[in-house]
């Protein structure tokens, strides 16, 4: 029987000296749904760099970290690795809440049927209202 003992470090557990487990999940359970490109943008506030200057050494061009950094572009795989890279990131960790952004914005788009207890059928006197397409 083999035990392993689990030393808590930091956000790391380790097993061995050559086994580390990242405690990742409690991060992004409290910003979960939010942009990565915004946690992207307060990092690199945090450690004061210009945003172009960040995209110029990463290869990329400034206008795609900014409007990623802004919500308005999705963050892909190979961006989301050099930056981790760049910041020291936990790998995996932008795409991750990039999923989990896509997620909330697909509830968003599932949730926009109107109430139906607020309409009154007499609205709707020659159509049937359960066969309406909200989309």
């Amino acid at each position: 029987m083999l035990i392993i003992n689990v030393e808590e470090r930091n956000e790391h557990y380790c097993v061995n000296q050559n086994i580390y487990f990242c405690n990742m999940e409690n991060s992004i359970t409290i910003i979960k749904g939010i942009h990565p490109g915004f946690v992207l943008d307060r990092a690199l506030k945090e450690r004061q760099i210009p945003k172009g200057k960040f995209a110029i050494s990463l290869n990329e061009f400034p206008q795609t970290i900014v409007t990623i950094t802004k919500g308005k572009r999705r963050m892909n795989i190979n961006l989301a690795l050099k930056i981790e890279h760049a910041l020291d990131l936990n790998e995996g960790y932008l795409m991750t809440l990039q999923v989990f952004y896509d997620i909330k914005e697909e509830k968003k788009k599932l949730s926009k049927s109107p109430d139906l207890s607020k309409l009154r059928t007499a609205l709707f006197w020659d159509t049937k209202i359960d066969q309406i397409d909200w989309s």
